[in-house]
């Protein structure tokens, strides 16, 4: 896995949990693999999430850093996303968030992977419009 941490600052005790799922059968490809992207969306759905509470209203995903799956996951794990905002610009923003899972029958979480998104905040005409000022 590409270690972002080098050029991003990763402010671990801003992250906070967005989404718990199950992995569910319908998640798998034909050899019964749970489907990176299946993860992936479940990650854009996360910093979706954050971008639109932000932004207060519509965002869209406009990129995504590299991702490197370090873990797989398995039909039945408890997949937990959490994220933070690294970097909010005028327009655009940038969220981190990592994907860990925890079997049915334990305790131990284990990360699976992690990525940067790269929003915008867009109006009713899906056109770029300014972030609004950060509420305290």
């Amino acid at each position: 896995m590409t270690d972002d941490t080098a050029t991003m600052p990763i402010d671990y005790a801003r992250l906070v949990p967005v989404i718990r799922t199950i992995a569910m059968p319908h998640d798998t490809n034909p050899a019964g693999d749970i489907f990176g992207g299946w993860l992936m969306s479940q990650m854009d759905m996360a910093a979706g999430n954050i971008a639109t509470k932000r932004a207060r209203g519509r965002a869209a995903t406009i990129a995504v850093d590299s991702m490197s799956f370090v873990s797989p996951v398995f039909v039945g794990d408890e997949v937990s996303l959490y994220g933070h905002i690294v970097s909010a610009g005028r327009t655009s923003m940038r969220i981190f968030v990592e994907a860990w899972r925890r079997s049915r029958e334990g305790d131990e979480m284990i990360k699976v992977t992690q990525a940067t998104f790269t929003f915008v905040a867009i109006d009713e005409h899906r056109k770029p419009r300014p972030l609004p000022d950060e509420t305290p």
